[in-house]
């Protein structure tokens, strides 16, 4: 039988390696996926391999094809690096290999999410009691959340949709701004109720759902009703009015949904804090742990303050599965049976950096937008769309569509940074996003540069 620890030292030699060298390798991959293929596939090895050289040949053949995004200059999508502690500790979270489905498979695993969750709804500023899964992403969260909403508006109105499904179920009416993220629409697909069936309403300039509009529809109507609000849109960073949305939907009877994937993270910095004001007032509330707290992939939190409708709509039980009277099940909050751990990074990143070094690292990222913003709006034609209220910053260059897309693709080739682009107002634009806790005031400087370099070389060759 091999040693346990066979590879482990190998492992942590790539990996140091691999840190050490991330804030000077070019940001965006050079391998394709074929060519990761050409160099570790190949038919079913007929013999076995000693563990070290499996972790030697894997480091060797992946490298070229890994993207840097855990690194201090990758803006792209909303992708955070991962924190020491964080890293660290996720480390430990395969070492110790527990299944965090239930207590009785792993009461250390049931003990660290409690403290996770109760942290985490601390720092958020949510009711304390409000019930926490960790799930895989923002599109979990999203999931797990809107089907807590949907066992308790059709509870309201009768109708047991755990038991019964949605054939004759009272009508359902979803409604959500404009700027909606794509996730909310494949949660409600996911749920049965239908990725197109929401009613869009309308938004403001920055993406900010209309309150009034909501009022209006929602008494326009009748039945059980399901808001979805945003705290960050994913393009402007912009917050929706929740003060006003929750006065609309307690109105009327709905329930309200905050999708706040990154941006409900602004509720743990003083600076940011007044962008959330309100946001307490919801019934739900999707964050990812994998954005802005920095922890390693996959994690994000789907809290419900109503952790009777969370149970109801999650939970998992049998005759065959040990249930410890009295102690938390981490399955009765999530949609998954077989699990990791994955609250222990989120544990270590906050023990790490304490409620100031959160608030530091969400007011930090901040300021560098701004600074980014800054850089580029000196760019000879260039337009930032959006109010950098936040951490994106969106930017129109010269040229119209087609310099935009290739700017994204020359400043993806050099390599200093990495952004991606969107589709906003009918515009092809540039998105920036940082909200990675390694990213300096220099990587910050040096990207802009980059990425002016990068839009004259554009502007000329699509002039």
């Amino acid at each position: 039988m091999p040693d346990r620890t066979a590879g482990l030292q190998a492992a942590v030699r790539h990996a140091e390696t691999y840190l050490a060298g991330l804030g000077q390798r070019p940001v965006a991959a050079r391998a394709t996926a074929a060519d990761v293929v050409e160099r570790l596939g190949g038919p079913v090895p007929a013999h076995g391999t000693d563990p070290a050289e499996v972790v030697d040949a894997l480091a060797a053949g992946a490298d070229p094809g890994l993207v840097a995004s855990a690194g201090p200059r990758h803006f792209g999508f909303v992708v955070g690096g991962a924190l020491p502690a964080a890293l660290a500790a996720d480390w430990l979270v395969s070492a110790w290999d527990q299944c965090a489905a239930f207590h009785a498979l792993s009461p250390a695993g049931a003990a660290i999410e409690e403290i996770a969750s109760a942290w985490v709804v601390d720092l958020l500023g949510l009711p304390r009691t409000a019930s926490v899964g960790f799930v895989t992403g923002g599109q979990g969260a999203n999931t797990t959340c809107l089907a807590a909403a949907r066992h308790a508006v059709l509870a309201a109105a009768g109708w047991d949709v755990e038991r019964d499904g949605l054939i004759g179920a009272p009508p359902l009416r979803v409604l959500c701004g404009e700027q909606a993220h794509a996730t909310i629409h494949t949660a409600l697909r996911l749920l049965g109720l239908g990725a197109d069936t929401a009613i869009r309403i309308p938004a403001d300039a920055q993406g900010r759902m209309d309150p009034d509009a909501l009022g209006r529809t929602l008494a326009d109507g009748s039945g059980p009703a399901i808001v979805c609000a945003q705290a960050g849109n994913v393009a402007t960073g912009a917050f929706d009015a929740f003060e006003p949305l929750a006065d609309a939907c307690a109105a009327h009877g709905a329930w309200l949904h905050v999708d706040g994937a990154f941006g409900l993270w602004a509720a743990a910095a003083p600076a940011t804090r007044h962008l959330t004001r309100g946001v307490e007032r919801a019934d739900s509330w999707a964050v990812d742990a994998h954005k802005w707290l920095n922890v390693p992939y996959d994690c994000a939190a789907a809290i419900v303050a109503h952790p009777d409708a969370h149970r109801a709509a999650m939970s998992l039980t049998g005759p065959y599965l040990v249930a410890d009277q009295g102690q938390r099940d981490n399955t009765t909050y999530v949609p998954e049976s077989s699990r990791r751990a994955r609250a222990v990074p989120v544990y270590a990143a906050i023990r790490s950096l304490g409620r100031t070094g959160v608030a530091d690292m969400v007011e930090r990222n901040c300021a560098q937008a701004r600074r980014m913003a800054a850089h580029l709006g000196t760019i000879p034609g260039a337009t930032v769309l959006n109010d950098v209220v936040l951490n994106q910053v969106l930017v129109a260059l010269p040229g119209g569509d087609d310099a935009n897309r290739a700017a994204v693709a020359a400043i993806q080739r050099d390599g200093t940074c990495w952004l991606g682009g969107t589709t906003w107002q009918d515009a092809y634009v540039l998105r920036v996003s940082v909200s990675n806790w390694a990213t300096t005031d220099e990587d910050i400087d040096r990207s802009a540069a980059a990425i002016a370099a990068a839009a004259g070389t554009a502007s000329g060759a699509t002039s």
